[in-house]
């Protein structure tokens, strides 16, 4: 076999993180059979690079130490060098992210580790510079530790397989071992030791409390968001933690500080007040200047929250994000037959923000009208000093009212001119050199991506949003599934698939799936939801370690084992999945989603209880299964409003959901609901059964028909359910008469939470 050593091996790959650095002097290698037996047969250790496509600071590090020919002179004849773009592989990127959190502190891309032919790691950072005269802060120069390490390995190998053996064992104590299995092992030098697993008593409704309360002590209260300085970070399941506080417990102050945040994200520059969707974060305490970057993931969870802000509040305002939000993913980040790409580059012409920051002048070229470009420049604070390199980010820097006082005209024009005044910034901005897009589509944030549309559908009344989202879950199923194995792939690029689907993948796009059900009363997608749920269970729960890992059982055996446990720049897997079974239990008793999601809650009861914040989506599942979810059933005909989706609806054996109770459930907060249409009598839903593969008509269903021959609806909270009704309303009514409304309600109070670290960590953050 040909040495794979010789060459820089990344032209061979799809991943458009890897084919950037396929032209280095560095002969880099894939993660693969073939690079890891070369280290082996060659006793070299690896240098692995973990980055992604749009990441600032993996350019830097690129340009600096990866296209240097004496960089790549140390890493070639030294190294095992390794690229890993991390979204294709996040097994990889959770392991060693989190050896770089417990030594250093702090994480980020690009990731720099030092591994064992094993893959066992013996340092790590994250961006380092070139040489250490030209570092930025404290880091060392990434070819003094190369050529060092280079000799240690032959003088001081002891050493070093000494320290990667404690790392190795503190990694299989954070990521791998529960209270279940066992503890191999304790923390690295230097870092803390890891939580304890040890569950004293199961989680209760008072969980949600205890997130609420941590995120009102981290929340900042004159800027919005969570820290007291930059960079800030979306924190999409905050927010939504505490607006369901404020449902559960009427506290005024968590619903000021979730739409504090959202407001103060909408305005700010991590918003594109032109083309819509959001940056991946903020560079400053104030919202101003984002990383310029954009990824499916924030776009899609980021409308959910403001769709359900809009549901509690009734402000237009976050009715609109989301739907520019979802018009930028319809737009930009599509595939002609309904998949969505990964992210959109900083940069473009070199240049960090060039595509998106404005000045006076451009503006006003932009603009024909004078006035109406002056507006435009006040609406959006664009100076001849600018905040960014000399340009502008645009933000909200004068509100409607003052504008119509300082140009003396009434509000009305000023939003008329400012229409237009963004329609005319938008096409001048067409005419710019775009950043570049990185075409790859995966399963787990086409799942995230597909779940907010199809609320958007339902919560915005616009069936656009449903068929994107329809359209992007048949597109998945199409490429990435197979159905004959009942296995999902993880990545489509061009026509290639892959990578082993991992546990994100299942649970988002399981989630994506029911959302859809739940929307269009299509029978198929709850079955698909179902198909992938029994995959984790089968696959990724070990009744062993009563627990959730990310890797399959029959998944490629790295140095350990992780979970995901915390909500990082994506929802916890574990937690969405733990969720997803508790509502999908109820159409199939049988299969013991319950009792999974009961094992994985009870097993990381601790570690929710200790670092809320952390584990938001776990401590939201708890809370769902302590209060007992909501049902709202609803028995009714195919819809029959003539169009050629109706139709296909119907067609289908699907039920869709009547006018009315679309409209009532649009309009009202539900956090956690399963909407669950029906046809309207058993013998229709024979036809369901069938598809779903069962004998006998699940909980949910069984006894709930249609009632005088009209839409009817049934509505359970825990163990109580109103009588059937043909109006929502009345149904939620009868609660609120009959029952005394929630049982569990919990007033906050800020004064008796200590938390060591209420700011919490992001791992989507850079150096």
């Amino acid at each position: 076999m040909d040495d794979p050593l010789v060459r820089n091996r990344l032209d061979e790959e799809e991943s458009p993180y890897l084919r950037q650095h396929a032209d280095n002097p560095v002969n880099w290698q894939p993660w693969d059979d073939a690079a890891l037996a070369a280290a082996k047969a060659t006793d070299r250790p690896i240098f692995l690079s973990i980055g992604y496509s749009s990441c600032h600071w993996c350019h830097v590090m690129a340009e600096e130490s990866f296209e240097d020919e004496e960089v790549a002179s140390v890493l070639n004849e030294s190294f095992v060098p390794i690229k890993v773009d991390r979204e294709e592989r996040p097994d990889l990127d959770r392991i060693y992210q989190t050896i770089c959190q417990l030594v250093a502190g702090g994480g980020g891309w690009p990731l720099s580790v030092w591994l064992t032919p094993e893959g066992k790691p013996f340092y790590v950072g994250t961006y380092f510079p070139k040489r250490e005269d030209q570092r930025r802060g404290n880091a060392p120069g990434f070819l003094d530790i190369c050529e060092s390490f280079a000799a240690s390995w032959e003088t001081d190998r002891e050493e070093i397989e000494n320290r990667a053996d404690q790392w190795t064992d503190a990694l299989r104590d954070r990521l791998e071992t529960t209270s279940a299995s066992g503890s191999t092992g304790g923390a690295p030098t230097g870092g803390p030791g890891a939580a304890s697993d040890d569950a004293d008593d199961t989680l209760g409704a008072d969980v949600l409390g205890n997130v609420a309360k941590a995120a009102l002590r981290a929340t900042d209260e004159e800027y919005g968001g969570f820290g007291s300085g930059g960079p800030k970070f979306p924190q999409p399941g905050r927010v939504e933690a505490l607006l369901r506080s404020y449902v559960r417990s009427g506290t005024e102050e968590a619903l000021s500080a979730a739409t504090g945040t959202l407001d103060a994200m909408a305005a700010g520059g991590l918003y594109d007040h032109v083309g819509g969707g959001f940056h991946r974060y903020a560079t400053d305490r104030e919202w101003t200047v984002p990383h310029f970057e954009k990824m499916l993931y924030d776009n899609a969870e980021l409308p959910r929250v403001y769709l359900a802000a809009y549901q509690l509040t009734g402000r237009e305002t976050y009715a609109t994000i989301a739907r520019e939000t979802f018009a930028f993913l319809d737009r930009e980040f599509r595939h002609d037959d309904g998949g969505f790409y990964s992210t959109l580059d900083a940069r473009s012409e070199g240049d960090e923000g060039k595509f998106y920051v404005w000045t006076p002048e451009e503006v006003a070229a932009a603009i024909d009208d004078e006035r109406t470009a002056e507006i435009a420049c006040d609406r959006f604070g664009v100076t001849d000093a600018g905040n960014f390199e000399g340009s502008t980010v645009l933000t909200i820097a004068a509100s409607i009212p003052d504008l119509a006082e300082r140009y003396d005209c009434s509000e009305s024009e000023i939003v008329d001119r400012l229409d237009e005044a963004r329609e005319a910034l938008f096409e001048a901005r067409e005419e710019r050199v775009r950043p570049a897009r990185d075409e790859k589509i995966l399963a787990s944030w086409n799942g995230l991506a597909i779940s907010s549309l199809a609320r958007g559908g339902l919560v915005l009344g616009d069936d656009t949003y449903t068929d994107l989202a329809a359209d992007a879950l048949s597109f998945v199923r199409e490429h990435l599934w197979d159905a004959d194995e009942q296995r999902l792939a993880r990545r489509y690029k061009d026509g290639d698939v892959k990578g082993t689907g991992y546990l994100d993948d299942y649970a988002f796009l399981a989630r994506g799936a029911f959302e859809v059900y739940q929307t269009t009363g299509d029978v198929d997608h709850l079955a698909f939801a179902l198909d992938l749920a029994r995959v984790v269970v089968a696959e990724f729960y070990d009744a062993d370690a009563e627990t959730l890992y990310l890797t399959p059982a029959d998944g490629e055996s790295l140095v350990t084992r992780p979970q995901e446990l915390q909500d990082q720049s994506t929802p916890s897997s574990a937690g969405v999945a733990a969720s997803l079974l508790l509502d999908l239990d109820a159409f199939a008793p049988e299969e013991g989603f319950a009792d999974v999601a009961d094992a994985v809650l009870d097993t990381h009861a601790n570690r929710v209880r200790g670092r809320p914040l952390e584990h938001v989506s776990l401590a939201l599942a708890a809370e769902k299964r302590a209060r007992g979810g909501t049902e709202v059933v609803i028995a009714a005909d195919a819809s029959t409003d003539g169009s050629d989706a109706a139709a296909g609806i119907a067609a289908r054996g699907a039920v869709g959901l009547p006018d009315a109770f679309r409209t009532s459930l649009a309009s009202t907060y539900l956090p956690d609901a399963v909407v669950s249409p029906r046809p309207p009598t058993d013998d229709g839903l024979a036809a369901w059964l069938d598809v779903l593969g069962v004998d006998d008509a699940p909980p949910v269903w069984k006894g709930r028909e249609q009632r005088d021959d009209e839409p009817t609806v049934y509505v359970c909270e825990g163990r109580t359910c109103s009588p059937p009704t043909h109006s929502l309303s009345e149904a939620l009514d009868w609660f609120e008469s009959e029952v005394g409304g929630d049982p569990e309600m919990d007033t906050l109070e800020t004064d008796d939470l200590s938390l060591d670290d209420v700011d919490g960590l992001d791992v989507g953050s850079e150096e």
